[in-house]
């Protein structure tokens, strides 16, 4: 990859921009039902439901009712989403610094395996510690899974942001901290980075 070739740049989302602690949400789901959090793993982020949520296949409530009958709780809404959204930290004022710059000389966009509980919440911490009112401002458009009903890394979801975009694949490079996302990447014709860190972005648009 010559990177002054590279025009197009595509962000995913957690641990790239946004700083994730996955662990967070197992310990608030383990609490709140009690079932050891090894088992919460499966349950919650390995089960069908999950990922039929993530594709926007089920509703916000149908996601809420599959963590019920998983887990065997009956906890409010509240609850549920509290723990769902503990693992979604905060975006660096530097992250955001970066993107402005960047959106200045190239074409940016974010590409993220998400969903709509998930959504409203990092909204709103970008809300609160930016002023904007969505993570859309900082790129020229923003694709999430539940929205496209696709997900990566299937080639589909890499094939619709070229297209919708006019996107040159050798022109492109997309950062994500996901080998398999990345390798679902590479089989469009897009470059990658792996993100291992995100501060390493920095690295990598120094």
């Amino acid at each position: 990859m010559v990177k002054a070739e590279i025009k197009n740049i595509i962000f995913d989302l957690g641990g790239v921009i946004l700083n994730l602690a996955v662990e967070n949400t197992h310990r608030e789901f383990a609490r709140l039902s009690g079932l050891p959090i090894e088992e919460i793993k499966t349950k919650v982020h390995h089960g069908d439901f999950f990922h039929a949520y993530e594709r926007g296949l089920i509703s916000d409530s149908e996601f809420r009712n599959s963590l019920r009958q998983s887990l065997n709780v009956h906890a409010p809404d509240a609850d549920l989403d509290n723990a769902w959204n503990a693992m979604l930290l905060d975006i660096p004022h530097e992250r955001f610094a970066l993107l402005e710059r960047l959106k200045q000389t190239h074409r940016l966009f974010l590409l993220s395996n998400t969903n709509e509980i998930h959504r409203q919440c990092f909204n709103a911490h970008v809300q609160h510690a930016s002023g904007k009112p969505a993570i859309d401002h900082y790129f020229h458009q923003a694709y999430f899974s539940h929205l496209l009903k696709l997900s990566k890394p299937d080639l589909a979801i890499y094939q619709h942001v070229l297209t919708d975009q006019n996107l040159v694949p050798h022109q492109t490079v997309f950062l994500d901290d996901n080998p398999d996302n990345l390798a679902g990447a590479a089989k469009a014709g897009i470059h990658t980075f792996h993100v291992q860190h995100p501060n390493q972005i920095f690295d990598f648009f120094a």
